[in-house]
């Protein structure tokens, strides 16, 4: 029962939040507070970013120790810091249901390689997992770009606004990250992790597959 329950928090809760979408609540904080409402939306951004939390799950399964967690979530911070602040900066926009669309492939790809499917199914070797890191750590901060330019942003301390949203992120992720990092180290020493293991992937594969169409046809139809 204890398990079941903690595998409906670490995989279930996600889908049942309502998303990192623009609200008028968050337009309001950023409107009404200085640089720390742009940290405080940018830490809720993350914390309801149930894409991005599967997809930095999936690389967790991967690790076994505090050092490798900590190399592989500094290259996914690094890249998605790096697209985030200069996308925003200069105005990049790419369009939220296609950027969106790649996320949801990077976490059916993590799924699919932490279940060995490059070798079984397409008989190569996978790719260097910290440089995919950190190409979808650059992928994932177009996304967070997208959202941040879908705000009113003002005139005043641009830059600035940029660099606390990024900030808030970073707290978000280490936020949300501790209890999937406790949760996944716990289940280790427990004789179901193979069928954990094997079930958290597939959900994985599912989960990147299912909000891949979804983004599809919220890119039709919005055409």
């Amino acid at each position: 029962m204890k398990r079941g329950v903690l595998l409906l928090l670490l995989f279930g809760l996600p889908l049942f939040l309502l998303g990192h979408g623009v609200s008028d609540a968050d337009q309001e904080i950023l409107r009404s507070g200085g640089l720390l409402a742009y940290v405080r939306v940018g830490a809720g951004h993350m914390l309801t970013g149930y894409d991005h939390l599967l997809f930095l799950a999936g690389v967790i399964f991967y690790l076994s120790g505090f050092k490798d967690i900590i190399r592989f979530i500094t290259a996914f911070t690094l890249g998605h810091s790096i697209t985030l602040i200069v996308a925003t900066f200069w105005g990049w926009r790419v369009d939220e249901h296609l950027i969106d669309a790649v996320i949801a492939l990077s976490v059916l790809y993590k799924g699919f390689e932490n279940l060995g499917g490059f070798e079984k199914w397409l008989k190569v070797a996978s790719p260097n997992l910290l440089a995919m890191v950190f190409l979808f750590g650059l992928i994932h901060g177009l996304g967070l770009s997208t959202r941040l330019q879908s705000f009113d942003l003002g005139d005043g301390q641009f830059l600035e606004k940029i660099i606390s949203f990024n900030i808030g992120v970073e707290l978000g992720q280490v936020l949300a990250l501790i209890p999937i990092v406790f949760v996944i180290n716990r289940w280790k020493k427990w004789n179901s992790y193979q069928a954990f293991y094997r079930a958290a992937n597939v959900y994985l594969i599912i989960a990147g597959t299912l909000l891949f169409v979804y983004q599809l046809l919220g890119y039709i139809s919005a055409a």
